[in-house]
């Protein structure tokens, strides 16, 4: 495979996040930019699948698994953003950026870029010549299904407790989110490690392209726009009920929580 696939993947993506500005600029929501590029994710799955060189079952792996993962993603957010007011995080940079569409025509177009950067994991696999089940490979499966699973039941778990009006001002400490603050992120982490299985046995500079999945996504949420706008916001909206949920709750990598403060 050579890099014009890399290429096209971005150039598609610049694309759907113009008419994405576009929406928001229309609709005053940027909300729709993680649909987007949620959906732009699974959809390079397929295309990587349909030109890659490796083997059939290692081509059909990352077309499965890329696309459901990347569309299950795309209309879990959608149906927020279709549903809701802007998110929080959306409108603090609105109105910081006094609603500059410049700014904002940059930040969707950094997100293409993100999806191409982000899709070579699936590169990897595309081109990984195996076509036999391994050790790897069942590795690279299980590991897809429970941050699917984990991750869903994140996100089913926090949408179930936003809908509780007497829930309105707290934080969510239900399920999965006793353990983590972000228990949906360190599933999406986690998901990014089926590649780096399923394209043991790739040519090795292709190999190496698998790694920046977890490298990238651990980079971007804990450091970048993951983890400190959104927690930026939750704390902007929900005070010391939140302060208290970081003191006590693992921020990351889920884990028992501690005793809360006295007083």
């Amino acid at each position: 495979m050579t890099p014009w696939p890399i290429f096209e993947v971005w150039l598609a993506a610049a694309i759907a996040m113009l008419i994405g500005w576009l929406i928001q600029l229309r609709t005053r929501n940027a909300g729709i930019v993680d649909a987007i590029w949620a959906a732009g994710m699974g959809t390079s799955a397929l295309f990587y699948a349909s030109v890659g060189s490796g083997g059939l079952a290692s081509r059909v792996a990352v077309a499965t698994l890329g696309s459901i993962w990347g569309f299950r993603l795309c209309l879990h957010i959608l149906a927020r953003v279709l549903s809701e007011p802007e998110d929080g995080r959306y409108q603090y940079l609105r109105a910081y950026w006094n609603d500059h569409q410049g700014k904002f025509f940059v930040f969707f177009q950094a997100q293409a870029l993100l999806t191409a950067l982000f899709s070579l994991p699936f590169y990897a696999v595309a081109e990984n010549p195996k076509d036999t089940l391994t050790l790897p490979c069942a590795l690279g499966f299980a590991t897809w299904l429970v941050s699917v699973i984990g991750e869903s039941v994140a996100d089913a778990q926090l949408s179930s407790f936003r809908k509780n009006p007497q829930n309105r001002g707290r934080t969510c400490r239900v399920g999965l989110w006793r353990y983590s603050r972000h228990p949906n992120y360190f599933f999406e982490w986690l998901h990014w490690f089926a590649y780096v299985f399923l394209a043991v046995g790739a040519p090795f500079p292709a190999w190496l392209l698998s790694l920046l999945g977890p490298t990238l996504m651990l980079a971007s949420l804990v450091w970048i726009t993951g983890i400190p706008f959104t927690e930026a916001q939750a704390l902007r909206s929900r005070g010391e009920d939140y302060r208290e949920y970081q003191r006590t709750t693992s921020m990351l990598i889920p884990w028992f929580p501690k005793g809360r403060a006295e007083g």
